[in-house]
């Protein structure tokens, strides 16, 4: 941490029920402080009804180089495949 605080991303929701975007990133010190500066930075034209802090040292990534191996699909995990289940007749809709 350094003179200007954490590095915290910021997500917006939209409106309600919609999915949350990445709106950009901000410093603070602490969470009540990021939320404050979000709100007033990210929704004081009233473009969001919800918001998400996260510290930018929290999040988690996949690296490309792992792309192949980390993706890879689950062929030899036939349990998650739907094949043990039988569409009941007449279904449509499932």
């Amino acid at each position: 941490m350094d003179n200007q605080g954490d590095l915290w991303e910021v997500f917006i929701q939209p409106k309600p029920g919609r999915p949350f975007k990445h709106a950009g990133s901000l410093h603070a010190y602490d969470k009540k402080m990021a939320m404050e500066a979000a709100r007033d930075l990210y929704t004081r034209r009233n473009e969001g009804t919800g918001l998400w802090l996260v510290k930018a040292e929290d999040i988690v990534a996949s690296q490309p180089e792992d792309m192949g191996e980390f993706f890879d699909p689950a062929n030899d995990k036939a349990y998650r495949h739907p094949t043990f289940y039988t569409m009941p007749e007449g279904s449509k809709h499932i």
